[in-house]
């Protein structure tokens, strides 16, 4: 009962702070909004296993899964508010960041938020739980593709050449 609570007042949250980009189709809020609420859910699911057995093999995935998830986030936000001289609390930056974490990956944010729902997977693998990090994962990777269009559109060349010399999530892959 407890997580059907949490799932349904925290969808009201999300939906909330993602309104004027759910006006937007096609925005990458709008994508982020679907993510969140997918990942939302395998929380919801899984909050009953979260220290159970913690030495087997799926904790101990999970666990560095979410560790890499943290070591994405903080560095990425603290980055955008610095050096991204955000007008906002984050969104809307005025300066391409392109230090730190930056410098490999275009979107530690988002694939903090990946490695999240990859690590919630593993509490307790099953089918559902790997249909909602599908469905999490697919809509991730919408919302990095929109906001490499806005931020094309934003920083123009500068950013198009940056998108050649950086990883969309995982630095030093392919």
């Amino acid at each position: 009962m407890v997580e059907i609570i949490l799932f349904f007042s925290g969808s009201i949250l999300l939906l909330w702070i993602s309104l004027p980009g759910l006006k937007n189709p096609g925005s990458h809020s709008y994508y982020r909004f679907f993510s969140w609420v997918a990942i939302l859910a395998m929380f919801c699911i899984n909050m009953g296993y979260w220290l159970i057995d913690p030495f087997s093999w799926n904790q101990i995935i999970t666990w560095i899964l979410l560790i890499i998830s943290l070591v994405l986030l903080i560095p990425g936000v603290v980055l955008l508010r610095t050096s991204g001289k955000p007008t906002d609390m984050l969104e809307a930056t005025t300066h391409l960041v392109q230090i730190g974490i930056y410098r490999y990956i275009r979107h530690p944010l988002y694939a903090s938020l990946l490695f999240l729902s990859w690590g919630i997977f593993f509490k307790r693998p099953s089918l559902l739980e790997g249909c909602l990090t599908m469905i999490a994962t697919a809509f991730l990777y919408a919302t990095a593709r929109a906001d490499e269009k806005e931020c094309i559109i934003k920083f123009g060349q500068e950013y198009s050449i940056y998108i050649q010399d950086s990883k969309m999530f995982i630095p030093f892959l392919f």
